[in-house]
């Protein structure tokens, strides 16, 4: 998760477990506006046999996003559109329902249009061997099927004009980073561009990302850009910290300062 950065610096940021592993959320955003549920990503979901479960500690025996929807008086057939950055499967697997034994998992979210980057699809559809493992064949053909499938480069046709894609493509090809107006400043849904406050720091990469050095210089206009304009990071991947403002200090490093644990009700 965090590239050629040596053990000595990252376990500062995040305690590794006896197996070397990092404690990780998949957190999606829902927006509500006009009548109309937007979902941002859908996390790991519970899709995985129990081996793969396993391997990728995922503990949770429940669909947590469906639950979550649950608390907030949604299900799964509320929602209206769903964005996806890109189709790895920590971002997309909650397409899919939970695990059960001898059962094909199925297609959630009946009535949304599922939103992905032109790039992104194609990268899906014909991954290299070095990410090959990070994608659903199965679901790829779901989402194709299904005919509610939107392919999008800078511009959907099935979102308002409060969203907006800016477009990476140093952590996968055709990554969507999405941008919610707001009044009191833009709210950034970063997915693997910036996964985490750590990752605001920007030589901080993931061994995962197709190139890091453009990664970087991605991630650095972009957090010059919304200092400049008082936005403000959402992240998907930090177990803490779901939302942040950002500086810059007199040496041009960034951080994350103001962190908020949740964005329940979030109105400006």
């Amino acid at each position: 998760m965090f590239g050629n950065a040596p053990k000595a610096v990252w376990s500062r940021w995040a305690a590794p477990d006896a197996l070397n592993r990092i404690d990780l959320a998949c957190r999606a955003l829902l927006i509500q506006e006009s009548g109309k549920n937007v979902l941002l990503e859908t996390g790991i979901g519970s899709f995985f046999e129990p081996k793969l479960a396993d391997r990728y500690g995922v503990f949770e025996a429940e669909h947590v996003l469906l639950e979550s929807l649950r608390q907030r008086g949604l299900t799964h057939e509320d929602i209206d559109v769903v964005v996806l950055s890109h189709l790895h499967f920590d971002h997309a697997g909650g397409l899919l329902s939970a695990y059960i034994e001898g059962e094909e998992p199925q297609l959630l979210f009946p009535n949304a249009t599922f939103v992905v980057g032109e790039s992104a699809w194609e990268r899906a559809m014909a991954p290299h061997p070095r990410d090959r493992a990070s994608f659903l064949p199965k679901l790829n053909t779901m989402l194709e099927q299904s005919g509610r499938l939107e392919i999008v480069h800078e511009q959907s046709k099935v979102l308002g004009d409060g969203l907006r894609f800016h477009v990476s493509h140093g952590h996968t090809p055709g990554l969507l980073v999405t941008e919610i107006a707001m009044p009191a400043g833009p709210v950034v849904f970063a997915a693997d561009l910036i996964p985490g406050a750590a990752w605001v720091h920007t030589p901080i990469t993931m061994g995962y990302d197709r190139f890091p050095e453009q990664l970087i210089d991605e991630k650095t206009a972009l957090l010059a850009e919304l200092i400049a304009r008082g936005g403000r990071l959402f992240f998907t991947h930090d177990p803490n910290i779901a939302l942040a403002e950002l500086e810059q200090d007199g040496r041009g490093r960034f951080r994350a300062t103001n962190p908020q644990t949740s964005l329940d009700g979030l109105t400006q």
